[in-house]
């Protein structure tokens, strides 16, 4: 049996933790530089004259005329939520698949002599007690299954956000209670088939013959097909597969002209995707920079450029790839434009023990040895306490708008809250 858990409103849920005000309340997460709304609380999704997705600026009255609180994404928050989420999801199993930030999947394997459902319901209430995000539970023999179960525990109130898929008889009510777009991994163009030939539900799907999906919908139709009448055929995956590529691209909270500036931008970027390089002891082949003015300004003039590098010797070192992110971006960039944003790419990724010397250039032992400490200090202390000089001193000047983006309350030490006895 696999359980899959998921953090309900997850963004918003992050918020209301610390603002025990808002529960009940609407809230809404917006995107980067406070764009347009990205995620809602069940409060604020249920005011349905209220988009998602629509530029803030267009409805900042309605918001503010419906008392929904909004705040700018604070990812750093998020990111330590999850991770709290997860380690207490790996106490009730061994084996703990991180699906996404508010997802994951725990192998029950063996727990079938116990109740699934009072234990799908103490899995919820020690998330609940030691973090106090809501979840949904689904517990089901296959992935795709539970991933049913989760959504189901989550619309139908009866079921109190656990809902438990043990028995045919469960299994066919749920496959008759899904419409196709509620099956996990079946996609608009697989529905629209499936709608074309009179399909409109997970039962009717799992009752169409084998042949018919094997030649329509490839394997991939034939794996769902096959999880869905109770079949596990997707692996139970608990370590990631190291990531290909890494790059950040973000938009500036102004626009830029003077290269400097863009400098340290490019420079803090290439700093944050080396640390992920590092954690999944991997080194870049190659560095792309690439920059792009805003082409939704009628008034600005516009232009946009990328330039791709090729390091001697891969590497995660920070400064290195720092220096020739450097020299491509002096030659893409072109005085008199106002740039919107630049952007760092690393690719060629291979694992750092399978780095071969080159012959022409001295290794530096050192090299290693300083990134640790750096990244020591950085996970100690915080985010960019020990940077390259190149980043300096000005980042509010070119980050991104965040005006408001709630406290760190768990990961830096002076947005700690701050308790007060009478």
């Amino acid at each position: 049996m696999i359980a899959m858990i998921d953090c309900n409103s997850f963004y918003a849920s992050c918020e209301q933790v610390f603002r025990p005000d808002l529960w009940g309340k609407p809230v809404v997460v917006l995107s980067n530089n406070d764009g347009c709304i990205i995620a809602a609380n069940k409060e604020a999704k249920a005011m349905t004259h209220i988009p998602m997705f629509e530029p803030v600026f267009k409805i900042k009255d309605q918001l503010i005329k419906n008392k929904v609180t909004f705040f700018s994404s604070n990812y750093t928050l998020y990111g330590e939520m999850s991770q709290r989420v997860m380690n207490i999801l790996s106490t009730f199993s061994p084996y703990v698949e991180v699906y996404s930030i508010d997802e994951a999947f725990i192998d029950v394997s063996g727990m079938e002599h116990i109740d699934l459902k009072d234990y799908g319901v103490l899995i919820k209430d020690t998330i609940a007690i030691h973090t106090g995000l809501p979840v949904g539970v689904g517990i089901a023999p296959t992935k795709v299954l539970a991933k049913l179960a989760n959504k189901i525990s989550k619309k139908e109130p009866r079921f109190s956000h656990v809902c438990v898929i043990d028995t045919e008889k469960k299994r066919i009510e749920a496959l008759k209670w899904a419409k196709t777009k509620d099956v996990w991994g079946l996609g608009k163009k697989h529905q629209e088939r499936l709608k074309n030939i009179g399909v409109f539900t997970a039962y009717q799907f799992t009752e169409l013959p084998l042949s018919w999906v094997r030649k329509q919908m490839t394997v991939v139709g034939e794996r769902l097909w096959r999880e869905l009448r109770g079949e596990s055929c997707i692996d139970f995956t608990t370590i990631p597969k190291p990531k290909k590529a890494v790059g950040t691209a973000k938009s500036f909270g102004t626009k830029l002209e003077d290269l400097e500036r863009i400098e340290e931008a490019c420079a803090y970027y290439i700093s944050e995707v080396t640390e992920v390089l590092r954690t999944q002891k991997s080194c870049a082949t190659y560095v792309q920079v690439f920059v792009t003015t805003n082409y939704h300004s009628n008034i600005d003039k516009q232009y946009s450029d990328s330039r791709t590098v090729t390091m001697s010797v891969p590497t995660n070192d920070t400064f290195a790839l720092i220096r020739e992110a450097r020299k491509a971006l002096h030659l893409i960039y072109k005085p008199g434009y106002r740039y919107k944003k630049v952007g760092v790419n690393l690719t060629g990724l291979i694992p750092q023990e399978y780095v071969q010397g080159n012959l022409f250039e001295s290794t530096k032992l050192h090299d290693k040895r300083l990134m640790k400490v750096v990244d020591g200090l950085n996970n100690k202390y915080g985010k960019a306490t020990v940077s390259s000089a190149l980043v300096g001193t000005r980042v509010e000047e070119w980050e991104l708008i965040k005006k408001e983006r709630s406290k760190r309350m768990t990961t830096q030490w002076g947005d700690l809250l701050t308790v007060k006895s009478h």
